[in-house]
């Protein structure tokens, strides 16, 4: 049920103190003269409205979460306890499966409390909460895909330079400025966001709180916030796509000029499992935040934010060690009876 009127944050709260209330109609014409003190609440209506199909869901990404926390921190493990893995590309690759790993704890656990206990309620800091963590996570793995085809980047077409380039100091200056560009994008946002009315309706069509979706309840004007998404996004989100493109297009250049088979299988399925990654993971971001406001669908827009949200960390582990034997290797010596042992 959408809840009408006006919601209004006041003015002199802190963010960890937001209260919103709720007004009807009626009380429209005496709104200034009243103190806005109830608790703000949001409404998310999940993937369905049908009761019979919650339990399905509930189920199905109950498993995902499961299956995804403990892909990746196999892979963490395995990497770890590689010596040979470790090397920059492999200590890419890992902490892409941490950002994954706290990735698939943003969105589900809430979303799984909320079917199991019959609530759709959020509050609205924890709404913006969710906001800052998705889009600071969702940054890092867009920094950590450009690294990792860089990293292939000069392994195939620079190797002379490549020890100089990705060295201990280099990787280490490369993840911290992710770190902090990404920290300084998602508190960009939050903090816009926090500066906002809400008004007409608390209900979120979706499973999450999501900062478009958000943006669009807000009786406030948003042309800011909108502007910033797309000038600060677009180059955040773009220049790496581009980067990216063009450094798989050249290594893909290189390789074919090379006249070892073996090398070019390993350098071909190194660079393919890393698009494996790359083309989901940009393909429904640019459609969420960078598509003008007026061709947003909700549905397509939750069935995306899904995808790079739970999909794409869950399916990480999987392609790296499908596709990758050193992985695999490092994964059997991990459990094989003579570690264990070992380990007990």
């Amino acid at each position: 049920m959408r809840a009408e009127g006006l919601c209004r944050r006041p003015r002199n709260s802190s963010l960890t103190g937001l209260r919103l209330v709720w007004l009807s109609p009626q009380d429209l014409s005496s709104m200034e003269r009243r103190n806005y003190t109830s608790a703000s609440e949001c409404l998310l209506l999940g993937l369905s409205s049908r009761p019979e199909q919650e339990e399905l869901i509930f189920g199905f990404f109950l498993a995902m979460y499961l299956v995804g926390k403990a892909g990746n921190l196999l892979i963490i493990l395995a990497i770890g306890s590689a010596s040979r893995l470790h090397t920059p590309m492999y200590f890419f690759v890992s902490q892409l499966s941490l950002v994954d790993f706290y990735f698939l704890s943003a969105t589900i656990p809430t979303m799984l409390e909320n079917i199991q206990t019959q609530t759709q309620a959020i509050s609205y800091g924890t709404c913006l909460g969710q906001i800052y963590i998705c889009i600071l996570l969702a940054n890092m793995d867009n920094f950590l895909l450009t690294a990792m085809a860089y990293d292939c980047y000069l392994a195939i077409c620079h190797l002379l330079h490549y020890s100089s380039k990705m060295s201990l100091c280099g990787c280490t200056l490369m993840l911290g400025s992710s770190w902090a560009i990404a920290s300084l994008h998602a508190l960009l946002h939050t903090l816009l966001m926090a500066q906002l009315d809400f008004c007409a309706s608390n209900v979120i069509p979706y499973c999450f709180c999501d900062l478009i979706l958000l943006l669009q309840l807000s009786c406030s004007d948003t042309q800011l916030d909108q502007f910033m998404i797309v000038l600060v996004g677009g180059l955040i989100v773009l220049l790496p796509f581009l980067g990216i493109l063009g450094s798989y297009t050249h290594t893909a250049v290189t390789v074919l000029r090379v006249h070892y088979t073996r090398g070019k299988q390993k350098a071909f399925s190194t660079c393919g499992s890393n698009l494996t990654m790359v083309i989901p993971f940009y393909d429904t971001i640019s459609g969420i935040h960078l598509r003008p406001s007026s061709s947003h669908s909700t549905d397509k827009d939750s069935l995306a934010s899904v995808m790079y949200t739970v999909v794409t960390p869950m399916l990480n582990p999987f392609i790296y060690c499908l596709s990758n034997k050193d992985t695999q290797g490092a994964l059997g010596r991990l459990f094989s009876p003579k570690a264990l042992s070992h380990r007990l």
